[in-house]
């Protein structure tokens, strides 16, 4: 396990009950309404440190929405903070603090778990919504994955009524783990993409970067998970690195869309999108070089104007573009 170092604020309402983080130590409090000291927030991190759909903050908002940071528990089927059966237990669980011993009762172990499971939901919703199965926000998709499963989740082609109720609670949630996470600050920074790619479009000039956002047509603060280029009715679009075309048609809301497969870096599936196209120029199943034409800029599906929506995804999960591309020459 990484060691993380410099955890300097801790904040709790009842705390008492749960071991320290990997810092450890005691800790002087501040309450802000969080029912976990920031001891913890290294484990958070380290528990989606690869899976950018689920934050720090989403993962201590779900526990918190599932058990409110108690490990006393009405039901000795569903365990710990993050209320393990048994057959979850033998799937996600590890000895991940180096205790000697896996239990879902032990607060550490329940949080890396906890993220390796959802992580692994993540994974099989964004799948489902990169060809069109389901739609919706990929944070909200993979909480309802967890809360009715993942099949559900598919025949819906959304989130299902049945999980709507936990989401909410997750959200009324997270802004205070947001503050949580923003007051113990990581002590390191992980390494950065090199630019391996050449940019879609011939200006690359950015009216929407990947990151939280307000979604312009349904009001919806989440993860917009491209970068958004914006360019003329009809431009070309190019192929940002060489593949081969996975999926080439219309989903209901990135319109006409390009997904093109690039082998892997470092062990990682790597991929890229393409979105809202006037046109497509490639079929599936097809080899494409860098710079050959995938399709022009279009408005279609949820847009609000001709723009080109581009996704880089690692392994299924998307990742900030932009350190991805060399920067334009000529």
């Amino acid at each position: 396990m990484v060691a993380v170092a410099g955890v300097s604020t801790f904040l709790a309402l009842r705390s008492d009950h749960l071991s320290p983080g990997p810092s450890g130590g005691s800790s002087v409090t501040d309450t802000v309404g969080a029912k976990v000291n920031g001891s913890y927030v290294p484990w958070l991190r380290e528990a989606t440190r690869d899976c950018p759909v689920v934050t720090p903050a989403v993962l201590a908002a779900q526990i918190d929405q599932l058990s409110g940071w108690n490990d006393d528990t009405p039901s000795v089927s569903r365990q710990g903070i993050a209320r393990f059966t048994d057959a979850q237990w033998k799937k996600w669980g590890r000895d991940d603090n180096g205790s000697g011993r896996s239990s879902p009762r032990d607060p550490v172990d329940a949080i890396m778990a906890l993220g390796r499971q959802d992580c692994s939901l993540a994974r099989e919703v964004t799948v489902l919504r990169t060809r069109g199965t389901v739609n919706g926000d990929l944070v909200d998709l993979t909480l309802a994955a967890h809360t009715v499963g993942t099949d559900a989740v598919a025949r819906a082609g959304r989130v299902p009524a049945a999980a709507r109720d936990v989401l909410d609670e997750v959200e009324a949630r997270l802004a205070q783990y947001e503050s949580l996470v923003r007051q113990n600050p990581e002590a390191t920074e992980g390494p950065t993409a090199s630019a391996l790619m050449s940019a879609p479009i011939r200006t690359p000039t950015v009216t929407s970067a990947f990151g939280r956002r307000e979604h312009p047509l349904t009001g919806v603060t989440k993860l917009h998970t491209g970068v958004d280029f914006g360019g003329p009715q009809g431009a070309l679009v190019s192929v940002a690195r060489s593949g081969r075309v996975e999926f080439a048609g219309v989903t209901p809301a990135y319109g006409n869309r390009v997904v093109i497969y690039h082998g892997t870096i470092a062990g990682k599936r790597l991929e890229t999108t393409y979105s809202h196209l006037s046109a497509i120029r490639v079929v599936q199943g097809q080899s494409v070089s860098v710079g050959s034409p995938v399709g022009r800029v279009g408005s279609t599906g949820l847009s609000t104007g001709p723009h080109l929506h581009f996704e880089v995804l690692l392994d299924g999960q998307y990742v900030d573009p932009m350190p991805w591309l060399r920067a334009p020459t000529g």
